[in-house]
């Protein structure tokens, strides 16, 4: 069958395996069994991100790449699932922070699925180690996901490269490189290639159940699953692209049923895997969701209305302009970005050399007319999501159509984030065209001089996609805990709070994790308020009985980033009379209660 679909051309390039084979020569040496496409598209895509993610790796226990904000809550976040899930599992939503609320680390996206790597090493240095390893690591898996979903639907290895190298280091990721949550997507090509795989089904090819694989589709939904549980700002998508999937996979086969008279051959292996499968992902969806459910209903501030998705959607030139640390178009296309309101959620161009080479697959290709056609109306549906309420001018319908309609879309506030599935398609229709360059030259009425020129031309979509994801992303340092965060006893409040800055003290209590009153997320709890507005004069009579009040055992100022802030100056500021102690540690003021 193969052979009759490609003619003439080398199989072993045109026809590609969907996945890897088991090896025909199990005695042979590890070091020569290792040595198969599937090992080495891995090494490569470790190599490629260590490289385009440079230099997050230079001083990973000291840097972080992009700036202290949301890299340093991550750091915290992936460390503290780690250390409950070893200490007190049945603690684990209620964190160390934003002391004495409750199911705190279900304030934001909480990167859940990273906790087995949470559970290695200790500590703040550990923490940061972590954070940057992870960083190279997902990129990694988003280039693997992305070659071997376009390898399942019948591309060829190069065109593969040219999709998991385009949609990993895509230029719109560049705006997120403090966003670990939205970067870690690479569980979305991973479970399609997975799913795609194990239902014997292709672009190229479309759906033949001599390859149906039940153990494959299984794995898929565990993958989905692990997907959603880095959170539910990518992982919602997901459910619901799948949940369509499942619908019109089921009428198809209904139809086809209907129109035959006979039932199509599916497999009750395969139906046994898809439901255990779907089980699994569903019961992790519907957990996680009852825990953010919970988090809204003990904070109803924490809602978010449609008037954050209207703020943040971005205009139709955003999806042509490069984010400010591309190498190559971060300048060129200062002034477009200029001309945007929210930059960081709006620049979301998916790549000069994607854009040109999609277009182009859509006329040249090795997948069928009618699959192309159907990428192309993908990519057009996904832009017109992505442009959330520029579309039309009220985005209805659209983004907010599903806003209002789908349960928990409206929590999706940055509509430019369906970008993801934009580039993914994009990715797609790149592959095709380049999988038909690829084996053109395989026909039998090709020049044979075609044959040889033609993997260097086909290097150059490549290097191209490559350099279009040079970054110029800032690493700044990350300031190290003070001494005095050992020495205080818990639960603590550390001065000056408020701001920014609380996520970095969120990051120190990784050394030991003692309870603090201080944590930033997207809303502000009602105790969190009113710890504010009692201790911005501290230290005093007040401040000090309602801390007490509270079960607050002892305060850590840093004077040092206290200027500006109601607390500059705290050093000089008398506690004679307040029943309480002050010692300085190096710098840093503790003050037992």
């Amino acid at each position: 069958m193969e052979a009759r679909t490609t003619g003439a051309r080398d199989t072993t390039e045109s026809a590609p395996p969907e996945q890897p084979t088991a090896d025909p020569h199990p005695g042979r040496p590890w070091w020569r069994r290792s040595r198969t496409e599937w090992v080495l598209a891995a090494l490569a895509s470790l190599l490629v991100s260590v490289a385009l993610t440079w230099p997050t790796l230079r001083h990973p226990a000291s840097t972080i790449p992009g700036d202290l904000g949301d890299p340093t809550l991550q750091a915290w976040q992936v460390a503290w699932a780690g250390h409950a899930l070893l200490t007190s599992p049945l603690d684990l939503w209620h964190s160390n922070t934003f002391y004495p609320e409750r199911y705190t680390y279900a304030y934001s996206d909480t990167l859940l699925g990273y906790a087995p790597v949470g559970m290695l090493g200790t500590g703040f240095e550990a923490a940061v180690i972590r954070y940057n390893v992870l960083y190279v690591l997902l990129h990694a898996l988003a280039c693997f996901g992305a070659y071997a979903l376009a390898r399942q639907l019948g591309a060829n290895r190069w065109g593969g490269a040219v999709a998991g190298v385009a949609w990993a280091f895509a230029p719109w990721r560049l705006a997120h490189s403090g966003h670990l949550n939205i970067l870690s997507s690479g569980g979305i090509a991973l479970c399609l290639a997975m799913l795609a795989r194990g239902h014997g089904w292709s672009l190229r090819h479309g759906y033949r159940p001599e390859r149906r694989r039940p153990g494959w589709a299984f794995a898929g939904w565990l993958v989905a699953a692990w997907q959603v549980s880095l959170g539910f700002g990518i992982g919602l998508p997901l459910v619901y692209f799948l949940l369509a999937a499942v619908l019109v996979a089921a009428g198809c086969f209904g139809w086809s049923w209907w129109r035959r008279r006979e039932r199509p051959p599916f497999g009750r292996r395969l139906l046994l895997a898809d439901l255990a499968g779907g089980a699994v992902f569903g019961a992790v969806t519907l957990l996680l969701g009852l825990v953010f459910l919970r988090v809204v209903d003990l904070n109803p501030q924490a809602q978010r209305t449609l008037d954050w998705t209207k703020m943040f959607s971005p205009p139709l030139m955003g999806f042509l302009t490069a984010p400010g640390d591309s190498w190559l178009w971060g300048e060129r296309h200062a002034a477009a970005r200029e001309q945007l309101s929210w930059p960081p959620e709006m620049a979301l161009l998916p790549g000069m050399t994607l854009i040109g080479l999609a277009a182009a697959g859509l006329v040249v290709s090795a997948y069928p007319l009618r699959r192309r056609v159907a990428l192309g109306v993908g990519v057009l549906g996904t832009v017109l999501l992505g442009l959330g309420a520029t579309l039309g001018g009220d985005g209805d319908p659209g983004y907010l159509t599903l806003s209002t309609h789908l349960p928990g879309w409206d929590a999706l506030r940055t509509p430019g984030r369906m970008m993801h599935w934009t580039s993914l398609l994009l990715a797609l229709l790149a592959a095709g065209l380049v999988t038909a360059l690829a084996e053109a030259p395989g026909r039998a009425t090709a020049r044979r001089w075609t044959r040889f020129l033609m993997p260097l031309l086909l290097l150059a979509p490549l290097a191209l996609v490559v350099v279009e994801g040079v970054n110029t992303t800032p690493h700044p340092e990350v300031p190290r805990p003070p001494a005095a965060m050992r020495a205080a006893r818990e639960p603590m409040l550390v001065l000056p709070a408020g701001g920014v800055g609380d996520l970095t003290y969120m990051l120190w209590t990784t050394d030991g994790f003692p309870r603090v009153t201080n944590g930033l997320a997207g809303f502000e709890p009602v105790s969190q308020a009113q710890t504010k507005a009692a201790i911005a004069s501290f230290p005093d009579p007040g401040s000090v009985a309602y801390l007490r009040g509270i079960g607050v055992r002892s305060v850590v100022a840093v004077p040092s980033r206290a200027a500006g802030t109601p607390w500059e100056g705290i050093e000089a500021r008398p506690v004679d009379g307040l029943g309480i102690t002050r010692e300085d540690l190096d710098g840093t003021l503790v003050f037992h209660l």
